[in-house]
């Protein structure tokens, strides 16, 4: 155990702590792409995948986070197969997917004797019982999607930016996007045991629009987003020790009240300049 102060004096928090900074960096950087791309939702929907994926498992009895990963991944690329052949628009394969998921993962819940402690942790995250191995599994998948993301990312900006110029520039613009569901539903994964599948998108999302109200580009609103989700999970988590509070639920708070000052300090900031408060970032306008 190393000697850190409190509240992360003790083995589980530590454990806690390195889950929690590898979601707080993984999660907004995903997040970013699929802002841009006005999928801020798809996070909600491919977690209620991954609550299927959660259900089967312990229906059948193998590793949940196993088949949370199979059941979300395959779920995200049938949404964006969907979403690109002109099928659905993508709100309504969210939509689709969204509640088949749900509605799976409750029969399966239901079949397998009920919604017990193990279900609910995925549910509601339960980051200060993580193991050494669960621990490392969400290190391991953030820095799989950060390795990923630093090889395609400039590839992936263009597409989400403009898919049709993407396409005549020569880009895989349809294996590229198939990458980034691919890459969300990881994310979403790895973040189910620090903020629960039921709030996981919030994460995803909170930091980014954060970074929006300050940052000028593309990769600064990426940097800003990743920084205030870290930042976002290590206060959560310290506030919820000394406070007695849900880990999860504090951690997405913590975001949010992040989100909400720096919007108010914009906004006195612009008020001052002389400009209208209340700036929001279209997609694709200055975040180049």
């Amino acid at each position: 155990m190393l000697s850190l102060p409190y509240p992360f004096d003790r083995g589980y928090m530590q454990l806690a702590l390195v889950a929690a900074v590898a979601v707080g960096a993984s999660a907004p950087l995903i997040g970013a792409f699929l802002v841009q791309k006005r999928l801020s939702l798809m996070g909600d929907g491919i977690g209620h995948l991954a609550f299927a994926g959660v259900a089967a498992g312990l229906l059948l009895g193998v590793w949940p986070v196993a088949a949370a990963l199979v059941v979300a991944v395959t779920g995200a690329v049938g949404i964006e197969r969907l979403r690109s052949r002109g099928r659905a628009s993508g709100d309504l394969a969210l939509a689709l997917f969204f509640y088949s998921g749900i509605a799976a993962g409750v029969v399966m819940v239901g079949a397998s004797g009920g919604l017990d402690a193990s279900v609910l942790s995925y549910l509601f995250g339960s980051i200060l019982t993580v193991s050494p191995a669960d621990a490392w599994t969400v290190v391991g998948l953030g820095a799989a999607i950060v390795v990923i993301m630093a090889v395609l990312g400039r590839a992936l900006f263009a597409v989400v930016l403009d898919e049709e110029s993407a396409r005549v520039a020569g880009l895989p613009v349809e294996a590229l996007n198939t990458v980034l569901a691919a890459l969300a539903a990881i994310a979403i994964v790895g973040a189910m045991r620090v903020v629960g599948l039921l709030l996981v998108a919030a994460l995803m999302v909170l930091p980014v629009a954060t970074s929006q109200l300050v940052a000028g580009s593309f990769r600064a609103a990426v940097a800003v987003a990743m920084a205030v989700g870290m930042a976002s999970c290590v206060v959560g988590l310290g506030i919820a020790r000394v406070w007695a509070l849900p880990p999860g639920g504090t951690i997405v708070l913590t975001a949010a009240a992040v989100f909400a000052v720096t919007s108010l300090v914009a906004d006195r900031l612009l008020h001052r300049a002389g400009k209208a408060p209340g700036r929001t970032v279209v997609p694709g306008s200055h975040l180049r």
